[in-house]
Parts: structure tokens; sequence; C-alpha cells
């Protein structure tokens, strides 16, 4: 797998994320019981993101062309490659 296979793994998560986090500010403001829920689980999405541009960053110093194998053990591209499906798979209302 190329850098630039990954990197595109990692744009398609930041922006389900992205639109989860909107999803999940949006409902802030349904009730006074669920709105401290809500406004946590924003934070912690946002966080989330920061991860992923943090790994964004990281993935862009390398040339796009180089293998992914060539810079990462298979464990580590494994684990990086069940984050980024778990988080570009999963459904607004599923975070």
């Amino acid at each position: 797998m190329k850098i630039k296979e990954l990197l595109e793994l990692v744009d398609e998560a930041i922006a389900n994320v992205k639109i989860a986090i909107v999803s999940n500010k949006q409902r802030i403001f349904e009730s006074p019981h669920t709105s401290w829920e809500f406004t946590k689980r924003s934070l912690e999405l946002e966080d989330e993101l920061d991860r992923l541009n943090k790994i964004k960053g990281y993935l862009s110093s390398f040339d796009p062309e180089e293998y992914a194998e060539k810079k990462f053990s298979k464990e580590e591209l494994e684990e990086l490659l069940r984050y980024l499906t778990l988080l570009r798979e999963m459904k607004a209302h599923e975070f």
C-alpha cells in the first residue's frame, strides 16, 4: 500500500469525524438533560480529529509514491488500517 492511499483513508476518516462533530453539536440544544453528553462527545471527537490531523501531517512528510510497508512495521500498519477503517465506516450517530 502506498502512502498516498493511506492519506486518502485518513482524509475520509477526517471527513466522517467532522460530520459526527457537527451532528453532536447540533444535538446539544435538544434537551438540557442530554446536552452535557453531546458536549462531552463533541470534545472527544475533536480530540480524534486532532489525532487524525497529526497522522495526516506525519504521512504527508513521506513521498506519496513510497510504500507504507517500508516506513511501518506490519503490526503498526495493520493497527493504523483498522483504526482508519473503523472511523471511516462509522455513521455520525454511532460515534
